[in-house]
């Protein structure tokens, strides 16, 4: 079975060596709206695969973060990465280009760990991200399985090679995130929410 729940953020970026002009050469913003689709073959003591306000938590946190903040391409000019960190308070850089598709790749590859590390507290098993969906227009999306998130002919996603700007990682709850992501430890998940 799968279960979907959708989140939206407004973020701006540049999209390198694209064909359009406009959006290889001037910061611009989008309407986003990811999607993100949980499988499980079982159902919890409650009957879910997984319960929604759990979503709310590390999943939510990090989509969240991507809100009203501009993300920057690793690869681009140092020049431009310091005058986007200079002048944002909000930034997050990825060690591909910004568009829909890697986006997609981005958090597959986040959420995915989120739910490995989680602790399951209701008989959750064999929770699996299934997909994720991320809508840049109300007509364009792009959607990331397993087997995109991890491919290297898209390049390679690291966690280590994410970066939040302190302001976005001071508005977590859990301030450690991203370390407990990169070095495999245990996120806890309240028993109620």
């Amino acid at each position: 079975m799968i279960i979907r729940k959708i989140f939206d953020f407004e973020n701006a970026h540049i999209v390198r060596f694209c064909s359009s002009k406009r959006c290889k050469t001037s910061i611009h913003g989008h309407s986003y709206r990811c999607e993100v689709l949980i499988s499980s073959n079982f159902l919890d003591s409650a009957g879910m695969v997984y319960d929604f306000g759990l979503m709310k938590i590390y999943i939510k946190t990090i989509i969240d973060s991507f809100d009203h903040a501009t993300t920057i391409f690793t690869g681009d000019s140092k020049e431009y990465k310091n005058d986007i960190k200079k002048h944002s308070k909000r930034w997050i850089e990825i060690p591909q280009n910004p568009s829909a598709e890697q986006f997609c790749r981005v958090f597959f590859v986040l959420i995915d760990q989120i739910l490995k590390l989680s602790s399951m507290n209701n008989n959750e098993k064999n929770i699996t991200l299934y997909s994720i969906i991320v809508h840049e227009t109300k007509t364009g999306y792009a959607q990331c399985f397993r087997e995109d998130a991890y491919n290297k002919n898209m390049g390679i996603i690291n966690l280590s090679d994410i970066k939040f700007s302190d302001d976005i990682m001071d508005e977590w709850m859990d301030k450690n995130l991203m370390h407990k992501l990169i070095n495999s430890k245990k996120l806890d998940l309240p028993k109620e929410c």
